[in-house]
C-alpha cells in the first residue's frame, strides 16, 4: 500500500513508473478474505491508472509491467472485474471515515487512495459515495415493491413506492453537493484523464498490453457512472427502455460491475412486470406512485445533465476557444487531453447519451391524466 498512498506525490514527481518498476511479482495468495481481495484490487486499479496517464495523453505506455499486469488481472478474476478501474472502486470501496463513530458525511470522511486533483478528487468520489448510500433506502424500497407485487399487496406498493420516489429524490439532492466540492477546472484539466480507459479512446487505439497475461492488447472503457448498478436496477424495476446505441452501452457497462451488483440486475430484471401489474390494477393511487417515481428518477437524470455541462461541456468549449486563438496559457484546463473532449470517461457520447437516457426515461410514465382510464 505504501506507493498507492503515495500515489499523487509520485505521479507529480514523475516517479511513479520507476517506482512500479521496483516492484517484485506480488502475489495475491497471501490475501484473506473478500475485503482484503476488494482492498488489494482497488490499490492496484489507482496505481494502474498512475502508470499508464503519469505523462498525460503524450507520454502513454502501452503495456502495463508483469509485475503490475499479472496480479492485477488475477484479483480482477477473482472478483469477476476487468483489470480497470470501475465505478466500484472509486465510490463503493475507496473511503473511511475519519472518526470510526462519527456520521456518514462528508465532513467525517477521507479517500483511502488519491490521485491528483487534491480536495477536488476527494470531493469528487466522496459526493459519489453519498449519491450511493442514498440509493440504499431505494434498494431496500425496490424489494418491497417486487414482494407486494407477487402477493397482490396494493397498500405495501404504494408505500414501497413512495419510500422508492424519496430515495430517489434524496439521491438527486446529494449530487447537489458536487458544486461545492469539485472545482470544475480541475476536474476537467486534471482528474478526468486518470479515469479515462482504453477503449474507445484517440489517445489508446490498441489498448493496453497486460505483460506476462496476454501478448495482444486489451481494451477497456474508463470507469463511468453508468457502471453504477443503481440506476440499472431502478430502470428494470421501472420498466424503463432506452434506445439502441444506449441500452448497448449500458449493456456493456454491466460488465464493470461487482458480479453480486449485475446478478441483482439481471433478477429485477426476470422479475413480475412493476408497469404492467400497475396498468392492469388501475388503481389512482398506484399509478400516482408509480409515475411519481419516474418523475424523480427524470429529475435526478435531468441534474446529472446539468452537472456535466458544469464540468465537461463548458470547460471544454474554455478549451477549444484558447487552442483555437493558440493562446499560451499556464491554467489548469489547458492540460485536458483533447481526446475526451465532449466524451465521458467511460467513452460514450456523454451529452447526447445523457439526454437520451433522459427521455427515453420520460416515456416510462403511465399516460394519465388522473381521471381517463390510462393507456400502456
Amino acid at each position: 500500500m505504501k506507493i498507492a498512498r503515495n500515489l499523487t506525490d509520485l505521479i507529480e514527481a514523475h516517479t511513479l513508473r520507476n517506482e512500479v518498476n521496483k516492484l517484485p511479482l506480488l502475489d495475491p495468495g497471501y490475501l484473506q478474505g473478500h475485503r482484503e481481495l476488494r482492498l488489494a484490487r482497488m490499490a492496484l486499479s489507482f496505481i494502474t491508472m498512475g502508470y499508464v496517464w503519469q505523462e498525460g495523453e503524450h507520454g502513454i505506455v502501452k503495456t502495463l509491467p508483469r509485475n503490475l499486469a499479472i496480479p492485477y488481472c488475477a484479483l480482477s478474476r477473482l472478483l469477476g472485474l476487468p483489470p480497470i478501474l470501475v465505478h466500484a472502486d472509486g465510490a463503493l470501496s475507496n473511503w473511511k471515515k475519519k472518526n470510526p463513530s462519527g456520521p456518514m458525511e462528508i465532513e467525517n470522511l477521507d479517500l483511502i487512495v488519491c490521485l491528483p486533483g487534491g480536495d477536488s478528487f476527494k470531493g469528487f468520489f466522496l459526493v459519489t459515495l453519498l449519491v450511493e448510500l442514498a440509493a440504499v433506502p431505494g434498494i431496500k424500497a425496490m424489494a418491497a415493491v417486487i414482494n407486494a407485487v407477487l402477493e397482490c399487496d396494493d397498500r405495501s406498493l404504494k408505500r414501497a413506492l413512495e419510500d422508492l420516489a424519496s430515495s430517489i429524490q434524496s439521491m438527486t439532492e446529494a449530487l447537489k453537493q458536487m458544486h461545492a466540492h469539485v472545482d470544475p477546472a480541475t476536474f476537467y484539466g486534471m482528474i478526468r484523464i486518470f479515469l479515462s480507459g482504453w477503449r474507445d479512446n484517440s489517445s489508446m487505439p490498441e489498448g493496453l498490453v497486460y505483460e506476462g497475461v496476454q501478448e495482444d492488447p486489451l481494451q477497456y472503457s474508463g470507469g463511468s457512472a453508468a457502471q453504477s448498478s443503481v440506476l440499472h436496477c431502478f430502470d428494470e424495476l421501472l420498466g424503463v427502455r432506452h434506445g439502441k446505441d444506449s441500452a448497448a452501452f449500458l449493456s456493456r457497462m454491466r460488465d464493470y460491475m461487482p458480479s453480486s451488483h449485475k446478478q441483482l440486475v439481471l433478477d429485477i430484471s426476470a422479475g413480475p412486470s412493476l408497469r404492467h401489474y400497475v396498468l392492469d390494477v388501475g388503481k389512482p393511487e398506484l399509478m400516482g406512485a408509480f409515475n411519481g417515481c419516474v418523475a424523480q428518477l427524470v429529475a435526478l437524470r435531468n441534474y446529472h445533465i446539468v452537472v456535466v455541462s458544469r464540468f465537461i461541456t463548458v470547460p471544454a468549449a474554455r478549451v477549444r476557444e484558447r487552442r483555437s486563438r493558440a493562446e499560451p496559457s499556464a491554467e489548469i484546463l489547458t492540460r485536458a487531453p483533447s481526446s475526451l473532449e465532449e466524451r465521458g470517461t467511460g467513452g460514450s457520447g456523454v451529452m447526447s447519451f445523457l439526454k437520451s437516457v433522459r427521455d427515453t426515461t420520460k416515456e416510462a410514465a403511465i399516460p394519465w391524466d388522473g381521471n381517463k382510464t390510462p393507456t400502456a
